[in-house]
This record gives C-alpha cells, sequence and structure tokens, in this order.
C-alpha cells in the first residue's frame, strides 16, 4: 500500500463522490450480467453419476434435498490428500447459514474426489456442517472439467481447451486438480445443468476478500497464501493468530 494521502473533509467527501460513481457502473453491469446469466439455456444431465454421503451411495438428484435447485462447489481434494486444499478451505469458510438458500428453494452442497471417510474426517476437523459428498470412482469431475488427466477425458478449464491452456501459461490447470462451481435445476424427474464458473469467477464467494477491498491495506495475499484456519497461531507462516 502507498502512503495514505491527508486531506480536509471536504477534499475527502468530494473523492468519495467520484469513487460512489464508479462503484455504482459496477453495480449496474453486475445486474446485467446477472440477469443474462439467468437466461442462459440449460443441458439435461444424461448421466447416471453415484456419489456417496453419510448415509451411503446417493444420485446427483438426491443432493437436492427435495429443493428446486442445487449449487455444487467443486472442492479440491484428490484422493491421496489427507487435507483438502487451502484455497478450497478459505472459500468455504465464508459460506453463510443455509436456511437463507433453503428457504430460496436451493441447496447447496460440496463435491471432492477424495473417498468420503476421508472427506468426513476433515470436514470435521474444520467444524464445517455443510453437505459434502464423494464421487471417488465417478467421472462427475472429469465430466465438469475440476480434474484433469488426459487419459480419461479431454482436458479442459475455464472453457479452455489443453491447447489453449498451454498457449496462456496456464498449464497448471492441465492435469490434477482444480476448483469450480456448477448450478443445477430440477424440471420433474429431470436434472438440468445451467451454468458453471471457474478460476477467479469464484472470487465473489470470498467474503473475506470483500472485506478485505474495503480496507486501505487490501488483500496482501493471494487465496492459496491463506492458511487452513486451525493453523493460525501455530503455523509460523501463517501471518496471523486467533
Amino acid at each position: 500500500m502507498n502512503d495514505l494521502t491527508l486531506v480536509s473533509r471536504d477534499q475527502w467527501v468530494d473523492a468519495r463522490r467520484k469513487l460512489l460513481d464508479r462503484e455504482k457502473e459496477i453495480t449496474r453491469l453486475r445486474d446485467e450480467v446477472t440477469a443474462l446469466r439467468r437466461q442462459l439455456p440449460a443441458v439435461a444431465v444424461e448421466k447416471d453419476y453415484s456419489f456417496t454421503g453419510p448415509a451411503g451411495p446417493v444420485g446427483l438428484a438426491d443432493m437436492f434435498e427435495g429443493r428446486r435447485q442445487l449449487i455444487v462447489y467443486h472442492f479440491m481434494f484428490d484422493p491421496q490428500w489427507s487435507e483438502g486444499c487451502t484455497a478450497c478451505s478459505l472459500l468455504v469458510d465464508n459460506f453463510g447459514h443455509p436456511a437463507h438458500l433453503h428457504v430460496s428453494d436451493t441447496t447447496l452442497a460440496v463435491v471432492s474426489r477424495a473417498p468420503f471417510p476421508t472427506i468426513s474426517a476433515f470436514r470435521s476437523r474444520m467444524g464445517w456442517t455443510f453437505p459434502w459428498y464423494s464421487s471417488h470412482g465417478s467421472d462427475f469431475n472429469y465430466d465438469f472439467h475440476v480434474t484433469m488427466d488426459p487419459t480419461v477425458a479431454p482436458v479442459e478449464y475455464n472453457y479452455k481447451d489443453a491447447d489453449a491452456l498451454a498457449a496462456a501459461g496456464l498449464t497448471d490447470h492441465m492435469r490434477g486438480e482444480s476448483h469450480g462451481l456448477s448450478v443445477f435445476v430440477r424440471d420433474g424427474e429431470r436434472v438440468l445443468h445451467t451454468y458453471s464458473v471457474y478460476g477467479r469467477g469464484l472470487e465473489t464467494l470470498v467474503n473475506t476478500y470483500t472485506f478485505l477491498d474495503l480496507t486501505p491495506l487490501g488483500r496482501r495475499r493471494y487465496v492459496n497464501e491463506f492458511p487452513l484456519h486451525d493453523t493460525y497461531g501455530t503455523d509460523p507462516d501463517a501471518g496471523g493468530s486467533h
């Protein structure tokens, strides 16, 4: 951060009003984009995916929990890992109380490739209560482009194929786990896929960033530089304490 410039109250109000005009431009543009997002067409989910939850095997339709809409956060958790991704952990730390989504006929769930016992142990350790399912052994992650393995499915991330990713220098997304979010809606007995977002498109879900963006110090660290929340005060690189 640059040194703060000290001005009179009147000068500050003038500068704040100019910034407010720009903020309102963003608000209006966001409303336009939100309307366009709602107008996107839908694709029927034809494959019969199988997941594992606390009660055993479930299908995608079961994850709606009787509601009309389902939002799935694709949490990076490789089957060989004992802990989930730190950046994904920061994001789900920012989930709000589910009652506000439930009253809007919407369920929020998390899906990862790690086996369910590993997921369950990590979820308990972190104190999270949201529904979290394992897609281990399923094509789900590959079909929704959050696990990349060219021997299983063509590589695609954030709507770029392998060639486009390589040309953009995004080789980290060409193999292994990445994060994303997908939205589904029920149409009678059918499940429709309406939206998926990846990469920095998910930053709007990180309220930690939203709050820090209001401050003069700002973010100061990238999402993957935030440690797991239960390591603050114990990790010398965590940069903070409880």
